[in-house]
């Protein structure tokens, strides 16, 4: 993937925006191996300090869009490197941290610091593309966003692993500081500055950032969240609340001057809502396989933790390999009917597994899934692109990792519920056949879809530009 494809695209412009987005794929994946050891030295349960994954869900499902939100108000550059500090704050905060509940202030303020990162890039390449006068970036760029979120969140568990049997659990979040302090001076010296805006009065910035709708989204997301969470015991309430939350916020943003959460733009634009069911639906596979295979092959064939993750990492190699060309030539619908079909081959093929048979068709699964992370990530992302209001592209962006974020919870969720006892043949396979029903659903969004024949490659209209041209 060449970086410098044209002049308003150059490395320096690109880099610290890569850079800022791996940052959310890194902590999401590299805890797991943490989990153990932090447990030890809090003198608690596993199951208890999973609650530092789970934190840092709930705080991306909601503050992915609200850092969409706010770039598109205050400027894209200010939110980045508002998150970039947040990051280091919960990296130190993490690595000097005495108690589980200082972990979990951590984890909060990482996951709300990397959920910045993605929305503000996609903000900040927006204005540098209508500042160029571009149509559209060059594929490479919205391409390179989903390679290093891919690269990195297959890497994830062996280098985490790796980082935590050298220097301690503490290293989980140390890491946080070396990577953030280079993406804070690369922001600072290569980001153009925001446009300067005129001061505006308190009562019309709550209007424009839409607070109400922002506490609305996140408790009703939170609330959904936590019944999710607590199955296979469900937390009735939670769930009553979720609802109850949910139709206030619908209300709300009918009547809103310029809603958070778009429901007559979601309506009205089919094409951007199928995207992120397409996505949810992709990224539960995805995470099913990256997390329900590593412990069906720890339980089944009886490998190591350290030997299972790294079996996948030709998984993430080839999502990396295969999406390169599709981002240069801003491919959309091809790539995703690829990604459904090799979807639904390798979930087929999970039926087959046994902890007796040989590992090469696991592998041979895995692999099949990296086409899946590479074609899906790259061509989904193009049509978010395409699809989303230009003057929205921050809170759709945010939308669309939220819509990940859901898809990644439910395969969690799907996971604990079959493996809640043990792990077995049997209930991977039960896995299997719920992803092929899931896999044939993905498969016939993506050939039906209208949207994706016409396949546009402009933007609905013109970006207001937060960027100096």
């Amino acid at each position: 993937m060449t970086l410098r494809t044209t002049p308003a695209f150059g490395w320096r412009f690109v880099t610290p925006l890569y850079t800022g987005s791996v940052l959310n794929p890194v902590n999401s994946s590299i805890i797991a191996t943490a989990l153990v050891p932090i447990a030890d030295a809090m003198h608690t349960s596993v199951g208890q300090a999973s609650v530092l994954v789970s934190s840092l869900y709930l705080a991306c499902v909601v503050a992915q869009p609200t850092a969409g939100k706010l770039s598109e108000v205050f400027g894209p550059r200010k939110v980045f490197v508002a998150g970039i500090l947040l990051v280091l704050a919960g990296g130190i905060a993490g690595g000097v941290g005495q108690n589980l509940a200082t972990l979990v202030v951590a984890r909060v303020l990482i996951g709300v610091g990397t959920s910045a990162g993605y929305p503000s890039a996609m903000v900040l390449i927006r204005g540098r593309a209508a500042a160029a006068g571009l149509g559209e970036p060059p594929g490479s760029v919205l391409g390179g966003l989903a390679i290093a979120g891919m690269a990195t969140l297959a890497i994830g568990p062996p280098v985490g692993g790796l980082l935590v049997g050298l220097s301690g659990w503490r290293a989980a979040f140390l890491v946080n500081v070396p990577v953030t302090l280079a993406a804070l001076a690369m922001a600072l010296r290569w980001l153009p500055r925001d446009r300067a805006e005129p001061r505006r009065p308190a009562r019309e910035v709550v209007s424009q950032v839409d607070v109400a709708g922002i506490a609305g989204f996140g408790g009703a997301m939170t609330a959904l969240l936590v019944f999710l969470m607590s199955l296979p015991d469900p937390n009735w309430p939670a769930l009553a609340v979720a609802v109850v939350l949910a139709i206030a916020l619908v209300w709300w943003e009918l009547r809103a001057a310029t809603p958070f959460f778009d429901v007559r733009g979601l309506a009205a634009n089919g094409a951007l809502t199928r995207t992120y069911v397409r996505t949810g639906l992709t990224q539960l596979g995805m995470y099913t396989v990256l997390y329900g295979i590593t412990q069906w092959l720890e339980a089944g064939p009886g490998y190591s933790a350290e030997t299972a993750g790294l079996i996948l990492v030709p998984m993430g190699a080839l999502s990396a390999l295969v999406s390169g060309p599709i981002s240069r030539r801003n491919l959309v619908r091809g790539p995703l009917v690829t990604a459904a079909l090799c979807m639904l081959v390798a979930t087929v093929g999970m039926l087959f597994l046994a902890g007796t048979g040989p590992v090469i068709l696991a592998v041979g699964v895995t692999l099949l899934f990296g086409i899946v992370g590479g074609t899906s990530a790259v061509g989904n992302q193009t049509a978010l692109y395409a699809q989303a209001p230009a003057d929205a592209i921050g809170t759709a962006s945010g939308l669309f990792r939220t819509f990940s974020y859901t898809g990644s919870i439910a395969s969690a969720t799907i996971t604990g519920l079959i493996f809640h006892a043990t792990v077995t043949d049997a209930g991977l396979h039960t896995i299997a056949a719920i992803l092929v029903v899931v896999g044939a659903v993905v498969l016939l969004m993506s050939v039906l879809d209208p949207a994706l024949r016409k396949a546009p490659r402009q933007p609905p209209r013109k970006a207001p530009s937060k960027e100096p041209a």
